[in-house]
């Protein structure tokens, strides 16, 4: 995506003439991601310093700082200048507003030469999730003046779960999109980010949505790429809830292991749809012979056990109707049907990866892509044009 000058600029202004009507504490909000997987923790616990360290000075700095972003001013905004401001900005347009002109400032005096080797990308984009202000993140993600300043897997995964988080869906997408044309080496298809946009397009649940995810599913398949079964979920759903059982189940095949919850719902939801309630029932027994004294209930959502019963009531097939009222009857004694909704599962936070030595080499590179930046540098290449960072502030 070829962004301009003229459409940043627009796009800007559209931005802040909205009125602000979200509170920083969302009830009811729903992220992706958890805290600790996007490294808001370590955020606030250096947030929660630097506000002690300045104290009553927070306003003699901040001042400071307004009169070296003006345009006729000599100084230069040093990286511990950004540093500290990140840390103690508050959700007030005076602040953020003071952190873009930083930005911008510091991004522009350092075109040339490097000064330190701290990558802002990530630190900004969790300071706009803590104080949950995802307008103002998105400009500055597509001001072109800040080119390259958020080219970080973890600082594009931020920004989208806070676009998520505030049901912002068709900008996930965008973000996507800008993320994929980037071309970045070895990783046009992050899969967090992937995953994000599914969501996105899975809530959204249009038509166009459907076009969307069908568009981005063809040119994974073209590039090899494999998305996690979370993204091949969120697929699934939007299929059936776009009356396309058909496409739902071709996706759900390419899941390796299919005694997941979630896949399990979805195939016995998308063979309903289709018609097939007695392919379903084989799926409905299954858990019947999984449970052990010691494991966890292998569970139904009582709206799918729903969509087979009318799907039954369809089928013209007798024993049909008396083998799913027979599985139907023993699932309710045993404790397998819940009333947790498919979408409560499907949306269940996803938590940070842990990396351990045991795991594959290819597979904890992938994870430290992701992860919230105390692993050491050498865990994986970094990419072209970005700063190395201080992975204790990152």
């Amino acid at each position: 995506m070829n962004i301009s000058s003229f459409s940043y600029n627009c796009l800007g202004r559209q931005l802040l003439s909205y009125q602000r009507v979200i509170p920083v504490s969302i009830l009811g909000s729903r992220f992706l991601y958890t805290p600790a997987a996007l490294g808001l923790e370590g955020y606030i616990q250096v947030r929660e310093r630097v506000k002690m360290q300045f104290s009553e000075l927070g306003d003699r700095f901040r001042a400071k700082m307004k009169d070296f972003v003006s345009p006729d001013s000599v100084n230069m905004v040093f990286t511990e200048d950004l540093k500290h401001m990140v840390h103690l900005a508050d959700a007030t347009e005076d602040d953020l507003e003071l952190i873009e002109e930083m930005m911008l400032k510091f991004n522009s005096q350092n075109k040339d030469l490097r000064f330190g080797s701290f990558i802002f990308g990530p630190v900004v984009m969790r300071m706009y999730y803590h104080l949950n202000r995802p307008k103002e993140a998105l400009k500055v993600f597509l001001n072109p003046d800040l080119e390259h300043f958020f080219d970080q897997i973890i600082s594009y995964q931020v920004l989208m779960d806070l676009l998520f988080k505030n049901e912002m869906y068709d900008e996930v997408m965008q973000v996507a999109d800008v993320v994929k044309d980037k071309q970045i080496p070895n990783s046009r298809f992050p899969r967090n980010v992937v995953v994000l946009a599914l969501a996105a397009a899975y809530k959204k649940n249009t038509p166009e949505s459907l076009q969307y995810m069908k568009k981005l599913w063809a040119e994974l398949q073209e590039a090899g790429h494999e998305p996690m079964r979370r993204a091949i979920t969120f697929a699934a759903a939007l299929a059936i809830n776009q009356n396309a059982p058909h496409i739902a189940l071709e996706l759900l095949s390419a899941v390796p292991k299919q005694n997941y919850v979630t896949i399990r719902n979805l195939r016995v939801s998308a063979l309903a749809d289709v018609g097939r309630p007695d392919d379903a029932l084989p799926i409905l027994r299954s858990v019947l012979e999984m449970d052990g004294p010691q494991e966890t209930k292998h569970t139904f959502c009582s709206e799918v056990i729903e969509k087979m019963k009318a799907a039954v009531s369809r089928c013209d097939k007798k024993e049909v109707h008396q083998e799913f009222q027979r599985v139907v009857d023993q699932l309710n004694q045993l404790g397998h049907v819940t009333d947790s909704s498919l979408d409560a599962q499907l949306c269940t936070e996803i938590d940070k990866v842990i990396l351990t030595q045991a795991r594959p080499r290819d597979q904890r590179v992938l994870a430290a892509k992701f992860n919230s930046g105390r692993g050491r540098e050498g865990d994986y290449p970094r990419p072209l044009n970005q700063r190395a960072g201080l992975r204790d502030m990152e």
